[in-house]
């Protein structure tokens, strides 16, 4: 197993980690900020007071969370204000980066295989789906243990 092999498991298994952590996890209608404020019992102006900004300045935030305009730093903030930690990830839906790979693997076999297919049937020489479908499936496999430099490409 070569070194960057190794080193791409160790991210995979960091951001499987990360998915397993907030499987489930949603934010609130009234967002982080405004929720965990209220869970606290600190009103807008405790907030701003510790952040020494104006009490608009703590309702333009919570606003722009919810409108995805905050910026990383005015979360990071807000949260440190009200005695929080903010903690931001990008995890796969799925909760697995392998099953993304498989997806974009089964994306590329299943055109290779498809193109093959198309002129095996113009020389009447047409495979059987049950074969075809293994086909994709094994190149899938492969595709996915290879990665070439094309695999992100839709082409």
């Amino acid at each position: 197993m070569s070194v960057k092999t190794i080193v791409q498991q160790q991210y995979r298994n960091i951001v499987d980690s990360a998915a397993a952590n907030v499987a489930g996890l949603k934010a609130p209608p009234e967002g982080w900020l405004r929720t965990v404020r209220s869970a606290l019992g600190m009103s807008g102006d405790d907030v701003a007071k510790k952040m020494g900004v104006t009490r608009g300045r703590v309702t333009k935030a919570e606003h722009a969370e919810l409108t995805g305009g905050i910026t990383l730093k005015s979360m990071q903030a807000t949260a440190e204000a009200m005695g929080c930690r903010f903690v931001y990830a990008i995890v796969p839906a799925s909760g697995h980066v392998e099953d993304i790979i498989a997806a974009q693997a089964r994306k590329k076999a299943t055109a290779i295989v498809g193109t093959a297919s198309q002129h095996m049937a113009l020389e009447d020489q047409k495979l059987p789906d049950d074969k075809i479908a293994g086909e994709v499936e094994r190149l899938t496999r492969e595709i996915a243990q290879e990665m070439p430099p094309n695999f992100w490409s839709d082409q």
